[in-house]
């Protein structure tokens, strides 16, 4: 049998054991160096970050410091733990037991929490200077538990520290972290993990190329223990020496460069080379999820690129790659960018949700290149106005003005104004002397002066349909409070004068004499409605750039105009209202 020591894992062999080997998290190493020299040390840590940043790390490392004795045996709380004395060495191996971790994952509770830690919390270290509670994924337990270490967190003995570990912070109750010093690990940035895997891979004799480890760093998203294991998969897949391509095809990606080259012809709109390419990828393993996904970041880091050039300089980019993103960049517009960027996230949707992964990425692709070529609104904008004017009738498409025109230009119209009637609201409508006359026989008919208040009774009483019908069905011809005489119009219901004339009795208790007669009528109350939007309409229509628009696109409608009054009266709507006099707390009387 070998005595050769048993294979470590390199996430585990080089794990940082003081706060000098800790790498990327200067401030929280500065900040606790300061509160330990001045032996402010707090009665409770929570660390928060992203995966492998190393929270559970620094929370075994502060319990080392916390508990270190030296060598000697005569030392005090030291963020330069000694590594030595049997508290160091212990809490690193994990078997301390004045050192307690707990995965709040697993220990959901509140009686996981009572059986823990409020039922010994009360008894003094066994052997150690602090008895110290490390509770990892802290964000896990529930509001009972909580509530239930609230108490214990607010006045805990003075023998007793807590350290908790998170990476969802947001979980955690507020009156938990208004407790708590709390640390930010933060992602490591790409030169200082390419410089950490490089120390680690001279350490164990491992050639791997440069490319290969920007890769790597590219992979593991800022999680230093991510990068030594993926460093750890890369070493043995390459037998000694490790290319970037191995790593490659260790981690399922495709090419960065042919990636690029798919973009181009998207780009381009060259839908059979982009397709010949995506299937190209797919036979040599690539899985067309991750194509999508690699698109998606290639259009983020080129459209970061554009706003902010610096960002070319990602250490993690090589020099070919940062050139022909550069040139993508100030070529591409970011309108177009932004829409293959949706398109994209619509696409990885699709995707997932697909039975033939391959199939749902070949489609959007074949989008993506029909789409890519399409001219901004800008650019189609620009074009139609610059277009030469379409022979015909006034030149540029006057013909269709016309016809417009003729559309709202009729025997009730003068001057391109609608003709009144008495549906006009409050008005006394034809036959005024009448009117009077009516309301003074009638006094509780006074209240309604005018056809639209007849009209607003109505609505008050929400009989929808009789609405409709008065507004689409009914050209008032005479009007006087108690009389109605109209024509009615097309599809008028032929019992409307009836009903109209029993709803309106029964609301006022009056008599209603509501009449039809054969000619006289106005506009209904829908058509006069309608008369500003369509006079609207006629003008749009008479512009240059609209005409360009109807002939380039013939079943092209209008749909809603709106005209710089109607917006500007939204924006006032919309905006907050302003405060005059603001109260001050702090202002002398």
């Amino acid at each position: 049998m070998s005595d050769s020591p048993a294979y470590q894992v390199l996430a585990r062999k080089y794990r940082p054991e003081t706060f000098a080997d800790l790498v990327g998290q200067d401030a929280m190493v500065r900040t606790l160096r300061n509160a330990f020299r001045a032996d402010r040390i707090a009665q409770a840590f929570i660390l928060t970050g992203i995966r492998g940043t190393g929270k559970t790390t620094t929370a075994r490392i502060i319990a080392k410091g916390m508990n270190c004795t030296g060598a000697d045996g005569s030392g005090g709380p030291t963020t330069d733990p000694c590594g030595e004395c049997e508290h160091c060495t212990a809490i690193m191996e994990g078997r301390h037991v004045d050192v307690l971790e707990m995965d709040a994952a697993s220990n959901t509770g509140v009686q996981n929490i009572r059986d823990a830690i409020i039922e010994t919390v009360s008894y003094r270290a066994a052997s150690a200077r602090y008895k110290i509670f490390i509770i990892d994924e802290v964000h896990m337990l529930s509001a009972s538990a909580f509530n239930a270490l609230l108490k214990t967190l607010e006045e805990p003995p003075e023998h007793v520290k807590f350290i908790f570990a998170t990476t969802e912070i947001r979980k955690v109750p507020v009156t938990v972290l208004s407790r708590c010093q709390r640390f930010d690990l933060r992602r490591i940035e790409p030169e200082v993990m390419i410089a950490l895997l490089k120390r680690i891979a001279a350490a164990e004799v491992a050639e791997i190329s440069d490319e290969a480890l920007a890769l790597i760093t590219r992979a593991a998203e800022g999680s230093a223990r991510d990068a030594t294991s993926l460093l750890d998969q890369a070493i043995s897949h390459g037998a000694g020496e490790t290319t970037v391509d191995q790593v490659r095809a260790m981690l399922g990606l495709a090419d960065r460069g042919r990636v690029l080259d798919l973009f181009d012809m998207v780009m381009k709109g060259d839908a059979a080379a982009a397709l010949a390419e995506l299937a190209s990828q797919y036979a040599e393993g690539a899985d067309p999820m991750a194509v999508l996904r690699d698109l998606a970041e290639v259009t983020h880091w080129i459209s970061v690129v554009k706003i902010t050039p610096e960002a070319a300089a990602d250490p993690t980019i090589g020099p070919d790659e940062r050139s022909r993103g550069q040139s993508m960049a100030a070529a591409l517009p970011m309108r177009v960018l932004t829409r293959m960027w949706q398109m994209l996230l619509k696409a990885l949707e699709e995707v997932a949700e697909a039975p033939n992964a391959m199939m749902a990425a070949e489609m959007a692709v074949i989008r993506l290149t029909h789409v890519a070529d399409l001219p901004t609104p800008e650019d189609l904008l620009r074009k139609l106005r610059d277009a030469p004017p379409s022979p015909g009738p006034g030149g540029g498409g006057g013909a269709v003005a016309s016809e417009r025109r003729d559309d709202v230009t009729g025997p009730d119209t003068q001057g391109g104004a609608p003709r009144t009637s008495g549906a006009a609201p409050g008005g006394n409508g034809p036959g005024g002397q009448t009117t009077a006359l009516a309301a003074e026989e009638q006094p509780a008919l006074a209240h309604y002066p005018g056809f639209g208040d007849v009209v607003a009774l109505i609505r008050a009483n929400r009989d929808a349909k009789l609405l409709i019908e008065v507004e689409n069905h009914l050209r008032l011809a005479a009007y006087a409070p108690g009389r109605i005489e109209f024509v009615p119009a097309d599809g008028a219901a032929p019992d409307l004068a009836q009903r109209l004339g029993a709803a309106l009795q029964r609301w006022t208790g009056n008599r209603w004499a509501v009449t039809l007669v054969n000619e006289g009528g106005g506009k209904t109350i829908a058509e006069t409605r309608d008369a500003e939007r369509l006079a609207l309409e006629a003008q749009a229509m008479e512009h240059p750039l609209v005409q360009a628009v109807f002939e380039a696109f013939p079943t092209a409608e209008i749909r809603t105009i709106k005209t710089t009054e109607a917006r500007l009266a939204e924006a006032e709507s919309e905006a907050l209202p302003e405060v005059e006099d603001e109260w001050d707390p702090f202002e002398e009387d």
